[in-house]
């Protein structure tokens, strides 16, 4: 059975609330060895699907790869340049995209059911026992149901907002653009995937914070629901966002710094599928993809234990509490069982 988290007694005894950033490195240093071996255990599980992941979408795609080595073959032996066609290859890599989106949206459920429950076990004064239960793997099914549904409501109408707009005003040797250059139709729809982008960024952070209400035991669209209404408050969505736009900072310096330090490895990984299948296109491609999957499990084995908790933490001081004089009656039950 799922475990709330009863707001109605103070966490802090009566002493003054500290802050979100106090209290996420408290709860991380607590509760350090539960949260690294999650973490190292998580990231390096993914790390070693998504290998496999990519490998067997290398190897459906290996009639592509073919087909661009015999036309780079033919090419030089007529002694003409050879500029390959990587559309293919982008339809392989879109039709594998779910999947890695999958694999990414169960490591990181698991993540944050681990960090929720931690900052719940670190702030609420949780027995032992219930210490002890910190890794709760019944709140991992509903928290990536969260993930699901929040992908489902944010990111369809940017995607379809863009997929328009080329469509409408992208440019084609073969045909004219549908909508003349410099009009006013063309410069609106030209604009609209900025303008879905920017409210898709807005719902994304409005639901920021629904993963952390469905590890503390909330139902999915429960969860929803409590993100949006804690997050549109006079303070709400201000702390949302003061918090989002430093780790947002962190995590993309995160990535581009291991991959720059990874480069040295695409060398190395092309060299060695070039001597091993013989096939130039797909230990370039290889080679391209190796330092981004280093930088990629780097950055979430470092910045993300610490977002999650972060985000676990502001939901929990942005939740209502009752004063302490309407919980007398209460005090016995500092967690209640469903």
């Amino acid at each position: 059975m799922p475990t709330l988290i009863d707001r109605t007694v103070p966490p802090t005894g009566g002493s003054p609330e500290r802050g979100v950033t106090a209290t996420t490195f408290a709860v991380l240093r607590r509760h350090r060895a539960t949260v690294a071996g999650t973490t190292a255990r998580v990231v390096g599980l993914c790390g070693l699907l998504a290998l496999l992941m990519t490998a067997a979408t290398f190897a459906l795609a290996w009639p592509v790869f073919t087909h661009m080595r015999n036309q780079r073959i033919w090419y030089h032996h007529r002694e003409d340049p050879y500029l390959h066609d990587h559309t293919d290859l982008a339809l392989a890599a879109l039709c594998a995209l779910p999947l890695f989106l999958a694999l990414l949206g169960t490591g990181s459920a698991a993540l944050q059911t681990v960090c929720s429950r931690a900052v719940a076990a670190g702030t609420q004064g949780l027995s032992q026992g219930d210490r002890a239960r910190v890794a709760d793997r019944a709140r991992l099914p509903p928290v990536l149901s969260v993930y699901a549904l929040r992908g489902l409501i944010v990111w369809p109408l940017p995607l379809l907002a863009t997929f328009v707009a080329d469509r409408l005003t992208g440019y084609s040797l073969d045909t004219p653009e549908p909508l003349e250059r410099g009009s006013w139709l063309h410069t609106l729809v030209e604009a609209f995937p900025v303008a879905a982008v920017s409210a898709a960024v807005l719902l994304r952070l409005a639901l920021a914070l629904a993963p952390a209400a469905a590890a503390a035991g909330l139902g999915p669209r429960a969860a929803l629901r409590r993100s949006w209404s804690l997050t549109w408050t006079r303070s709400g969505f201000a702390r949302v966002l003061a918090l989002a736009l430093p780790l947002t900072v962190l995590t993309t310096g995160t990535v581009r710094l291991v991959t720059q330090l990874a480069l040295p490895l695409r060398p190395l990984v092309r060299d060695f599928l070039e001597q091993a299948t013989g096939n130039f296109f797909a230990a370039y491609y290889a080679g391209i993809l190796a330092p981004v999957l280093v930088g990629i499990l780097a950055t979430a084995a470092v910045t993300l234990p610490l977002t999650f908790t972060a985000f676990a933490t502001l939901y929990d001081h942005l939740l209502p509490r009752t004063p302490p004089r309407c919980a007398e009656g209460s005090v016995d039950s500092t967690v209640r069982r469903t």
